[in-house]
């Protein structure tokens, strides 16, 4: 099989469109255009119709009922809307909020945004695996804690945390258990009730869905939960997201969650398939390289390696055919090493010797046999990790 380059390896940042999510929404730019939200004809029947059919592809994914799942414009809105409208609606009587420093910036920076409007804020270290501290988090909460976010799976490290045990934790104290699973959803198992999580982001392009739509997923009932809205309008999505719904995005993230859940095990396997071989033949070559994070509980299709002595920017730079992270997409515009990485106790040029290595669906093997030819050449290239270890 031929290799087409560049290489996509940067999955985490977004995904490709799947072809049969492209034809699902075709319709709904042409023939089927209605507004949802017009309930008297035809036009906007049929495309009501088709989003909540898309709402309850959504919410079967992750055992929850269709009515609590809220579309959005993505994983940073709803994550906004989550933190925000929680702790607005909870403050006067619990007004302490906990994060984990390693979550996404969009938690972070939401977060952030509460404290500056009074709330108290504790960002809760990790350990050097990436995974949350359960002793430190239950330290952590008093009877003044309304809120804990944690996200499912580490956008930049591939970590996956101990979902159930945090969500009993909570559940046991009375605080709001949230989780940011835009980079799990479709791709690990979850279950917001076996998981006692109240409020769950998602976001269609990670799963090769289009881009601009998301979802929040509230808990409705064992207990109920409570939010401000952050919109004002017209109270669509159940009064807490106003804004007309656009069916095709929405019809196109209900058929990848329907893909997603059709084939999640085999597409795993396959992946972890494909990474470990690529792996493998890096530390082969280059034993000093690092990999970042739980080696055990973490997801296949996402490796973070550290290589020493050399620059990660420059180490991109050297195989521009291979379409390559240094961090996260959210922080691409800031300079400086990762804060996830800085959070595992990386010292600051480690971590900027870091690269991410995100794969999916469409990942050949040829692919990665062809991205770790070059990687290896590149290293050695530029002193290599090897040489690197033998003189220190």
């Amino acid at each position: 099989m031929t290799v087409r380059f560049p290489i996509y390896l940067d999955y985490q940042a977004t995904t490709p469109l799947d072809p049969r999510v492209f034809d699902a929404m075709i319709p709904y730019y042409r023939e089927r255009f209605g507004n949802p939200h017009s309930v008297t004809h035809r036009f906007g029947w049929e495309t009501e119709a088709a989003v909540d059919e898309a709402r309850a592809a959504i919410a079967a994914l992750i055992g929850a009922e269709a009515k609590a799942l809220h579309f959005t414009s993505g994983a940073t809105e709803a994550n906004n809307l989550a933190i925000k409208g929680v702790m607005e609606a909870m403050s006067a009587a619990k007004p302490h909020l906990v994060v984990a420093a390693s979550e996404h910036k969009c938690v972070l920076e939401s977060a952030r945004a509460m404290a500056r409007r009074g709330c108290r804020l504790t960002i809760l270290p990790v350990q050097p695996s990436g995974l949350v501290d359960l002793d430190r988090l239950a330290e952590a909460l008093t009877p003044e804690t309304a809120l804990v976010s944690v996200m499912a799976v580490n956008n930049e490290i591939g970590v996956i945390q101990p979902l159930a045990r945090i969500g009993a934790l909570c559940r046991e104290r009375g605080v709001w258990f949230h989780c940011d699973a835009a980079q799990a959803f479709g791709k690990i198992p979850l279950d917001v009730e076996a998981m006692k999580i109240d409020l769950m982001s998602l976001s269609a392009h990670k799963i090769y869905g289009p881009k601009g739509v998301g979802a929040l997923y509230v808990r409705r009932a064992r207990p109920r939960v409570r939010i401000v809205p952050q919109l004002s309008g017209g109270g669509q999505e159940a009064g807490i997201r106003s804004g007309t719904l656009a069916p095709a995005l929405c019809v196109g993230f209900g058929e990848a969650a329907r893909i997603a859940a059709e084939e999640m095990a085999s597409e795993t396997e396959r992946v972890a398939t494909l990474m470990r071989g690529f792996r493998e033949r890096l530390l082969a070559a280059h034993p000093g390289i690092r990999v970042n994070g739980d080696l055990v509980h973490r997801y296949p299709g996402n490796l973070n390696l550290s290589f020493p002595g050399i620059d990660g920017e420059r180490l991109l730079a050297e195989v521009p055919e291979l379409a390559l992270s240094s961090g996260a997409a959210c922080a691409s515009a800031t300079s400086g090493p990762s804060y996830v990485l800085e959070a595992i106790g990386l010292p600051p040029v480690l971590a900027r010797s870091s690269l991410r290595i995100g794969i999916g669906r469409f990942t050949t093997p040829e692919e990665m046999e062809t991205a770790a030819e070059r990687l290896i050449a590149a290293v050695a290239r530029l002193g290599g990790v090897r040489a690197h270890e033998e003189t220190a």
